[in-house]
């Protein structure tokens, strides 16, 4: 008698079940944060740590009519000091839930968890794409690299795990099929030297529901992330992107923002009849591959404050790490000339949000600022 033979069939992907990342402008359920530690590498010494700290109550303060706020912190010793810290800067904190998850260092958008939705049950799934901290650069990193599962398993949530190092800072998404990234990051031998470019954007688009990929160069100097496009590049609508732009042609970063900026303008994939300037004389843009995306891009220019260095070392300091929460814009600002400029593209972007500036010129001693803080829950 002949045998039958079984094959294991591949379950269907995210993507294929109706899974995708929502824009970071679509409503939100929450808002996660990981508390640093006082022991912990991202501003070391007390007086870094308390100065960083309190800009960070700021931004759970200027959240507290926006959206509900979840916190990681490693235990109750943590939480009572996190609620001192909370209490002496005068931040409202009825709108915060305090999880016990252990976390190794604050930055919550590259160890946090992905979140894709759907229509059909269950609507939230929780991605855990693995972080080896940027590139094996700071260690220990295990806590970290945890934390997506423990939030999933927090919030009974399914969790998944596509089989590839990925930081939600080097993405940026529009929710309807385009997603923004760099070659200088996602492609660096650092993170998956065992993937080819194509198969990490077979593996974006199976897990996160889109179809085209547009890839930058590199990113800005200072930033260790080799290159987070939230520090040069972001998605504002589905068919605009504001651009990270260096006036001073003998900067660092000049060269750099030009060609990324360049990149983008030169997008062509959908007919256009004309190339028309908007109001304020920035050029419209062809960027569509697909049927259903947008016919053209607008590309905005966003300027760089001022060169921002402390102890021979120059820190990332961008107007582009703002984050989008439901009610208002959190803009890291630095008390410089280029302030009021930025608030005011970020205003005209989102007329529907209030532009809240922050000074960063502390929390930026840890090389990031109010994006790579934060992880948007999207509601479901």
């Amino acid at each position: 008698m002949g045998t039958t033979k079984t094959t294991k069939e591949t379950p269907p992907t995210p993507a294929v079940r109706g899974y995708r990342m929502p824009a970071e402008w679509e409503p939100h359920s929450a808002t996660w944060l990981s508390w640093p530690r006082r022991d912990g590498i991202s501003f070391p010494g007390k007086g870094a740590y308390d100065k960083a700290v309190l800009t960070i109550a700021k931004m759970v303060h200027a959240l507290a009519d926006s959206e509900p706020v979840n916190i990681n912190v490693c235990d109750e010793a943590h939480e009572a000091d996190v609620r001192r810290m909370l209490s002496k800067a005068g931040a409202k904190d009825s709108h915060v839930t305090f999880h016990h998850i252990e976390t190794n260092e604050p930055w919550c958008r590259d160890h946090g968890p992905i979140f894709v939705t759907r229509s059909d049950a269950p609507k939230l799934l929780v991605l855990d794409w693995g972080y080896n901290s940027w590139g094996f650069k700071y260690p220990p990193f295990d806590e970290d690299d945890y934390v997506p599962t423990a939030v999933a398993e927090k919030l009974s949530l399914p969790v998944e795990y596509p089989g590839m190092i990925l930081e939600g800072g080097s993405i940026d998404v529009t929710g309807d099929g385009l997603l923004l990234t760099t070659r200088s990051c996602l492609l660096n031998p650092n993170r998956n030297p065992d993937l080819t470019q194509s198969q990490i954007e077979q593996r974006l688009r199976d897990n996160l529901g889109v179809r085209e990929i547009l890839w930058l160069g590199d990113g800005i100097e200072g930033d260790d992330t080799d290159g987070h496009v939230d520090d040069i590049a972001r998605f504002v609508r589905a068919d605009t992107i504001v651009c990270a732009w260096e006036e001073d042609e003998d900067d660092a970063n000049f060269a750099a923002l030009k060609g990324n900026h360049d990149l983008l303008a030169g997008i062509t994939c959908a007919p256009v009849a004309d190339n028309e300037e908007d109001e304020d004389g920035e050029a419209e843009h062809e960027a569509t591959a697909d049927e259903g995306f947008p016919a053209r891009f607008q590309v905005i220019k966003l300027p760089m404050p001022r060169k921002i260095a402390r102890d021979g070392q120059r820190l990332p300091a961008s107007y582009a790490n703002f984050y989008i929460a439901n009610k208002v814009i959190l803009l890291p600002v630095f008390a410089d000339t280029n302030d009021r400029w930025a608030r005011s593209i970020l205003e005209k972007a989102f007329p529907d949000r209030e532009v809240i500036g922050i000074d960063c010129r502390e929390l930026i001693w840890g090389l990031g600022a109010f994006h790579c803080l934060t992880q948007q829950q999207p509601a479901v």
